[in-house]
């Protein structure tokens, strides 16, 4: 009985190291075969393998977290919009990024067109998609009517508050420039400093609401979380409050001009932004049931 016992334990070790074995010369195979100058230049081909291998898992990691916000989203007509956003994601990461999104896509579609039985135009306009995302087109172009922000991208945002914050400092903010030479260049540099700091944190806390909001995800709170962030943004002095201005100001434009709310949407928006940013106590507009973390 040990003795058979000893025996179905080698021929376990034997098929592991077998599998092992079969691997690492399938894998040595690829590199030769496909390597081509690679001994010529082993460091710099692992480099380029490391690099490879990195984009492809992170964009494999982009293309699934698209997948899931596409399921928890559960929203008509949603699905070419997170194809391509996913394989937009995917692609920043490079060629090996690019690669997993065009594999992955391609894997999906086929599933769908042969198993799930929806039809060879639905196929076609999701791979239609896919590439427009991959190739650097805006994925908002398949964004449909009232998504929840909740699914816009957060770097999309981040840049979006960059680019405001700078481009309004610098066309905005000459004024304090010109006045501190007659002032005293030392003190306006101080107040300008001042300035731009109270802007930055005013700043983080807008995107802190806007993401709480996110986290959330409760029925007509957002007006709680815009007068929030706005009064929190706001303590930070004539920056902060100039921050949440231009922030607020610059979503609601986004909101009406390309989401496809409504005027009285972004009315009643700007109404909660401006009780916040004068402040004015943030639980006025709080719902009932949220969270108390929130």
């Amino acid at each position: 009985m040990v003795r058979a016992d000893r025996i179905r334990e080698k021929d376990r070790c034997m098929k592991v190291s077998t599998l092992s074995l079969l691997f690492t010369v399938v894998l040595l195979a690829c590199l030769v075969s496909e390597g081509h100058g690679w001994f010529s230049s082993v460091r710099r081909k692992v480099r380029q393998g490391a690099r490879f291998a990195k984009g492809a898992a992170r964009g494999a990691r982009d293309m699934y977290r698209g997948y899931s916000d596409m399921r928890k989203a559960n929203w008509k007509n949603s699905d070419k919009y997170f194809h391509a956003r996913a394989n937009h994601d995917a692609a920043r990461h490079g060629p090996g990024g690019r690669w997993a999104a065009r594999v992955i896509s391609n894997a999906r579609e086929n599933w769908q067109s042969g198993v799930s039985g929806r039809g060879h135009e639905d196929t076609r306009a999701d791979q239609e998609a896919n590439r427009w995302g991959r190739n650097g087109g805006d994925p908002n172009r398949y964004r449909p009517k009232n998504l929840p922000d909740q699914y816009m991208k957060v770097s999309t945002l981040s840049l979006l508050l960059t680019v405001v914050i700078l481009a309004c400092l610098v066309s905005e903010g000459h004024g304090w420039f010109s006045r501190s030479a007659s002032r005293g260049v030392s003190r306006g540099v101080r107040r300008g400093a001042k300035f731009v700091k109270g802007a930055a944190l005013g700043a983080r806390d807008m995107y802190r609401g806007y993401k709480d909001m996110r986290d959330a995800n409760w029925k007509n709170s957002d007006k709680y979380f815009h007068a929030r962030a706005n009064h929190d943004a706001a303590r930070h002095g004539p920056g902060g409050r100039w921050a949440a201005k231009v922030i607020s100001d610059a979503r609601e434009n986004w909101q009406s001009g390309v989401s496809g709310r409504g005027h009285e949407d972004t009315r009643a928006d700007q109404e909660a932004n401006r009780w916040g940013r004068n402040g004015g106590d943030p639980n006025k507009y709080r719902p009932a049931g949220l969270p108390s973390r929130y």
